[in-house]
């Protein structure tokens, strides 16, 4: 498995989808640099994120149970701090 932890939030990030998801494979990008001066963007940085994620957990479900799964395990940093969530959720195989 793979991770980019650069902070704080992306460190809890990595943490919730390990253990609520087991993934093989997991990317968390902090995208916040990019987004200066947008929406969301409160100059503390670890606001907007990419997630690439594979997970045997995905196996059988479409594209939007996949998400609600990644919200669900991310649900009060999404509501209190994470601004921007992108997903790319895939399982193993595809």
């Amino acid at each position: 498995m793979s991770s980019q932890i650069t902070g704080p939030v992306a460190a809890e990030i990595t943490s919730r989808l390990e253990q609520a998801l087991a993934p093989t494979h997991l990317v968390v990008r902090d995208d916040s640099e990019q987004h200066r001066g947008h929406a969301g963007h409160d100059g503390r940085g670890e606001s907007h994120f990419t997630v690439e994620i594979e997970s045997a957990a995905f196996s059988g479900l479409n594209r939007v149970a996949r998400q609600r799964a990644v919200n669900n395990a991310l649900a009060d940093l999404l509501a209190e701090r994470v601004h921007a969530l992108a997903i790319k959720a895939k399982a193993p195989g595809e």
